[in-house]
Protein backbone atom coordinates (compact mmCIF):
# COMPACT_ATOMS: atom_id res chain seq x y z
CA UNK A 1 0.00 0.00 0.00
CA UNK A 2 0.97 3.54 -0.51
CA UNK A 3 0.12 6.98 0.83
CA UNK A 4 2.78 8.47 -1.49
CA UNK A 5 3.51 6.59 -2.22
CA UNK A 6 1.34 11.61 -9.93
CA UNK A 7 0.11 22.75 -19.28
CA UNK A 8 -2.96 24.19 -18.33
CA UNK A 9 -3.80 26.50 -21.63
CA UNK A 10 -6.35 28.77 -22.92
CA UNK A 11 -7.92 26.30 -25.23
CA UNK A 12 -8.44 23.84 -22.02
CA UNK A 13 -10.13 26.58 -20.16
CA UNK A 14 -12.41 27.61 -22.66
CA UNK A 15 -15.06 24.89 -21.63
CA UNK A 16 -14.82 25.78 -17.93
CA UNK A 17 -15.39 29.63 -18.80
CA UNK A 18 -19.40 29.35 -17.99
CA UNK A 19 -19.08 28.07 -14.84
CA UNK A 20 -18.61 30.41 -11.81
CA UNK A 21 -15.84 30.26 -10.06
CA UNK A 22 -17.42 28.84 -6.33
CA UNK A 23 -18.69 26.51 -8.53
CA UNK A 24 -15.20 25.35 -9.72
CA UNK A 25 -13.61 25.66 -6.24
CA UNK A 26 -16.73 23.30 -4.85
CA UNK A 27 -15.91 20.74 -7.62
CA UNK A 28 -12.27 20.79 -7.08
CA UNK A 29 -12.40 20.51 -3.44
CA UNK A 30 -14.92 17.46 -4.12
CA UNK A 31 -12.61 15.62 -6.02
CA UNK A 32 -9.64 16.36 -4.13
CA UNK A 33 -11.18 15.60 -0.36
CA UNK A 34 -11.03 11.71 -0.83
CA UNK A 35 -6.36 12.59 -1.57
CA UNK A 36 -6.52 15.19 1.10
CA UNK A 37 -8.09 12.52 3.48
CA UNK A 38 -5.60 10.15 3.32
CA UNK A 39 -3.38 12.34 3.60
CA UNK A 40 -4.27 13.71 6.62
CA UNK A 41 -5.00 10.09 8.32
CA UNK A 42 -1.75 8.65 7.26
CA UNK A 43 -0.22 6.35 9.66
CA UNK A 44 1.11 3.41 7.29
CA UNK A 45 4.31 1.17 6.80
CA UNK A 46 5.15 -0.45 3.59
CA UNK A 47 8.35 -1.92 2.02
CA UNK A 48 9.31 -2.69 -2.04
CA UNK A 49 11.63 -2.16 -4.50
CA UNK A 50 12.39 0.67 -6.61
CA UNK A 51 13.63 -0.18 -10.26
CA UNK A 52 14.53 1.42 -12.62
CA UNK A 53 14.51 0.16 -16.64
CA UNK A 54 17.04 1.96 -18.77
CA UNK A 55 16.74 2.20 -22.79
CA UNK A 56 18.33 -1.22 -23.28
CA UNK A 57 15.46 -2.69 -20.59
CA UNK A 58 18.52 -3.20 -18.19
CA UNK A 59 16.97 -3.43 -14.75
CA UNK A 60 18.38 -1.95 -11.33
CA UNK A 61 16.21 -2.09 -8.15
CA UNK A 62 16.69 -0.67 -4.95
CA UNK A 63 15.08 -2.13 -1.83
CA UNK A 64 13.02 0.38 0.33
CA UNK A 65 10.91 0.76 3.26
CA UNK A 66 8.28 3.49 3.77
CA UNK A 67 6.24 5.19 6.91
CA UNK A 68 4.19 7.79 7.19
CA UNK A 69 2.26 9.81 9.65
CA UNK A 70 0.42 12.73 9.90
CA UNK A 71 0.56 15.17 12.63
CA UNK A 72 -0.89 18.73 12.83
CA UNK A 73 -0.23 20.69 10.02
CA UNK A 74 2.71 18.40 8.54
CA UNK A 75 2.87 15.14 6.95
CA UNK A 76 6.25 13.29 7.97
CA UNK A 77 7.17 10.24 5.26
CA UNK A 78 10.87 8.56 6.49
CA UNK A 79 12.09 6.79 2.86
CA UNK A 80 15.06 4.36 3.59
CA UNK A 81 16.88 2.78 0.58
CA UNK A 82 18.26 -0.31 2.29
CA UNK A 83 19.62 -2.45 -0.59
CA UNK A 84 22.24 -2.23 -2.47
CA UNK A 85 24.58 -1.57 0.47
CA UNK A 86 26.21 1.66 -1.63
CA UNK A 87 23.29 3.09 -1.85
CA UNK A 88 21.92 3.25 1.42
CA UNK A 89 20.13 6.73 2.55
CA UNK A 90 17.58 7.51 4.61
CA UNK A 91 15.02 10.37 3.27
CA UNK A 92 12.79 12.22 5.37
CA UNK A 93 10.25 13.73 3.86
CA UNK A 94 8.26 16.62 5.45
CA UNK A 95 5.01 18.09 2.90
CA UNK A 96 3.22 21.05 4.52
CA UNK A 97 -0.38 21.98 2.81
CA UNK A 98 1.06 25.86 3.45
CA UNK A 99 3.98 25.07 0.56
CA UNK A 100 6.84 24.97 3.35
CA UNK A 101 7.71 21.46 2.28
CA UNK A 102 11.35 20.05 3.38
CA UNK A 103 12.94 17.21 2.66
CA UNK A 104 16.29 16.05 4.36
CA UNK A 105 18.93 13.07 3.93
CA UNK A 106 21.45 11.23 5.85
CA UNK A 107 23.65 8.44 5.15
CA UNK A 108 25.36 5.75 6.99
CA UNK A 109 28.27 7.77 9.21
CA UNK A 110 26.64 11.03 9.16
CA UNK A 111 25.99 12.58 12.39
CA UNK A 112 22.96 14.92 11.48
CA UNK A 113 20.70 14.83 8.52
CA UNK A 114 21.27 17.35 5.64
CA UNK A 115 18.71 19.48 4.06
CA UNK A 116 18.58 18.35 0.33
CA UNK A 117 18.61 21.94 -1.38
CA UNK A 118 15.48 22.75 -3.67
CA UNK A 119 17.45 22.46 -6.62
CA UNK A 120 18.19 18.53 -5.97
CA UNK A 121 14.91 18.07 -5.30
CA UNK A 122 13.95 16.71 -8.92
CA UNK A 123 16.66 14.54 -8.48
CA UNK A 124 16.13 10.94 -6.85
CA UNK A 125 17.41 8.18 -5.12
CA UNK A 126 17.72 5.89 -8.56
CA UNK A 127 17.61 8.89 -11.25
CA UNK A 128 14.75 11.46 -11.79
CA UNK A 129 11.95 8.83 -12.77
CA UNK A 130 10.95 8.86 -8.94
CA UNK A 131 12.57 12.31 -7.66
CA UNK A 132 12.42 13.35 -3.82
CA UNK A 133 9.82 15.68 -4.74
CA UNK A 134 7.08 13.24 -5.93
CA UNK A 135 7.30 11.66 -2.56
CA UNK A 136 5.74 14.71 -1.14
CA UNK A 137 2.81 14.77 -3.51
CA UNK A 138 2.19 18.62 -2.66
CA UNK A 139 0.13 19.14 -5.71
CA UNK A 140 -3.03 18.28 -3.84
CA UNK A 141 -2.81 21.51 -2.04
CA UNK A 142 -1.61 24.28 -4.53
CA UNK A 143 -3.60 27.21 -5.17
CA UNK A 144 -5.33 26.38 -8.41
CA UNK A 145 -7.21 23.76 -8.59
CA UNK A 146 -9.67 22.86 -11.45
CA UNK A 147 -11.86 20.24 -12.62
CA UNK A 148 -11.15 20.07 -16.80
CA UNK A 149 -13.42 17.21 -17.52
CA UNK A 150 -14.93 14.13 -17.01
CA UNK A 151 -12.61 11.28 -19.19
CA UNK A 152 -12.45 7.45 -19.52
CA UNK A 153 -8.75 6.26 -18.52
CA UNK A 154 -9.05 2.34 -19.58
CA UNK A 155 -12.49 1.46 -18.64
CA UNK A 156 -12.48 3.76 -15.68
CA UNK A 157 -15.08 6.87 -15.45
CA UNK A 158 -12.47 9.92 -14.71
CA UNK A 159 -12.75 13.32 -12.87
CA UNK A 160 -9.77 14.92 -13.97
CA UNK A 161 -8.27 17.08 -12.68
CA UNK A 162 -5.91 20.36 -13.01
CA UNK A 163 -3.18 21.57 -10.35
CA UNK A 164 -0.68 24.45 -10.82
CA UNK A 165 1.31 26.18 -7.83
CA UNK A 166 1.47 29.05 -6.52
CA UNK A 167 3.80 31.59 -5.63
CA UNK A 168 4.96 30.17 -2.62
CA UNK A 169 4.47 26.77 -3.37
CA UNK A 170 8.09 25.13 -3.71
CA UNK A 171 7.75 22.94 -7.18
CA UNK A 172 9.85 22.04 -10.08
CA UNK A 173 6.23 21.46 -12.28
CA UNK A 174 4.37 23.98 -13.80
CA UNK A 175 1.19 21.68 -13.75
CA UNK A 176 0.14 18.45 -12.48
CA UNK A 177 -3.22 17.05 -14.27
CA UNK A 178 -4.82 14.03 -12.29
CA UNK A 179 -7.32 10.98 -13.35
CA UNK A 180 -9.10 10.47 -9.99
CA UNK A 181 -11.56 7.31 -10.36
CA UNK A 182 -14.79 8.68 -9.40
CA UNK A 183 -16.38 5.85 -7.88
CA UNK A 184 -13.21 5.83 -5.01
CA UNK A 185 -11.33 8.86 -5.56
CA UNK A 186 -8.29 7.33 -5.94
CA UNK A 187 -5.75 8.72 -8.54
CA UNK A 188 -4.85 6.09 -11.72
CA UNK A 189 -2.88 7.80 -14.06
CA UNK A 190 -0.71 11.22 -13.72
CA UNK A 191 0.95 14.08 -16.09
CA UNK A 192 3.38 16.17 -14.55
CA UNK A 193 4.70 19.25 -16.25
CA UNK A 194 8.02 20.39 -15.18
CA UNK A 195 8.91 23.89 -15.38
CA UNK A 196 11.11 23.24 -18.46
CA UNK A 197 8.11 21.16 -20.71
CA UNK A 198 9.33 18.06 -20.03
CA UNK A 199 6.12 15.36 -19.02
CA UNK A 200 6.63 12.45 -16.60
CA UNK A 201 3.32 10.31 -16.87
CA UNK A 202 2.69 8.49 -13.73
CA UNK A 203 0.24 5.40 -13.85
CA UNK A 204 -0.97 3.74 -10.77
CA UNK A 205 -1.76 -0.82 -10.82
CA UNK A 206 -2.92 -3.17 -7.85
CA UNK A 207 -5.61 -0.75 -6.88
CA UNK A 208 -6.47 -2.51 -3.24
CA UNK A 209 -8.83 -1.65 -0.64
CA UNK A 210 -7.25 -2.54 2.84
CA UNK A 211 -8.21 -1.27 6.39
CA UNK A 212 -10.75 1.60 4.81
CA UNK A 213 -8.00 2.86 2.82
CA UNK A 214 -7.18 2.67 -0.99
CA UNK A 215 -3.66 2.10 -2.20
CA UNK A 216 -1.94 0.99 -5.35
CA UNK A 217 0.74 -2.01 -5.38
CA UNK A 218 2.73 -0.72 -8.23
CA UNK A 219 3.31 2.88 -9.38
CA UNK A 220 4.93 2.93 -12.89
CA UNK A 221 6.70 6.71 -14.17
CA UNK A 222 7.57 7.50 -17.79
CA UNK A 223 9.36 10.37 -19.23
CA UNK A 224 6.91 10.97 -22.59
CA UNK A 225 8.83 10.64 -25.40
CA UNK A 226 11.65 8.69 -24.09
CA UNK A 227 12.82 4.84 -23.39
CA UNK A 228 12.62 3.24 -20.36
CA UNK A 229 10.44 3.70 -17.40
CA UNK A 230 10.76 3.46 -13.62
CA UNK A 231 8.48 1.66 -10.77
CA UNK A 232 7.24 1.72 -7.21
CA UNK A 233 6.46 -1.81 -6.27
CA UNK A 234 4.84 -2.04 -2.62
CA UNK A 235 5.22 -6.10 -1.55
CA UNK A 236 3.09 -5.41 2.03
CA UNK A 237 2.84 -3.29 4.48
CA UNK A 238 0.32 -2.10 7.41
CA UNK A 239 -2.38 0.75 6.97
CA UNK A 240 -2.83 1.49 10.40
CA UNK A 241 1.24 1.24 11.70
CA UNK A 242 0.86 3.13 15.51
CA UNK A 243 3.62 5.48 14.34
CA UNK A 244 4.59 8.47 16.71
CA UNK A 245 7.33 11.27 16.44
CA UNK A 246 10.22 9.13 17.70
CA UNK A 247 9.58 7.16 14.24
CA UNK A 248 10.87 10.15 12.92
CA UNK A 249 13.31 11.81 14.88
CA UNK A 250 17.13 12.80 13.81
CA UNK A 251 18.52 9.85 16.00
CA UNK A 252 15.75 7.25 13.66
CA UNK A 253 17.15 9.09 10.72
CA UNK A 254 20.47 8.31 11.22
CA UNK A 255 20.59 5.08 13.22
CA UNK A 256 21.72 2.00 10.31
CA UNK A 257 21.13 -1.29 10.31
CA UNK A 258 24.74 -2.76 10.37
CA UNK A 259 25.24 -4.34 6.78
CA UNK A 260 26.10 -8.21 6.68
Amino acid sequence: MTGVAPFLTVAMLMPLAVLSAPAQVRDANAVLAPSRERIETADYRASGHLVRIDENKVRTSYSINIKAHWFPGVLRALVEVTSPVQARMHILLEMRPNGKSTIQIARPGDALPVALPFEKWKEGPLGTGFSYEDFLETQYYWSRQTVLEKKKFGARDCNVLSSIPGAGDKTHYSEVKTWFDQSIGFPVYVEKTLLGGTVKEVTYFGLRHTGGVWSASQIETKTRGHAGSSLLILDRGTAKANLSAKDFSPAELTHFQDSK
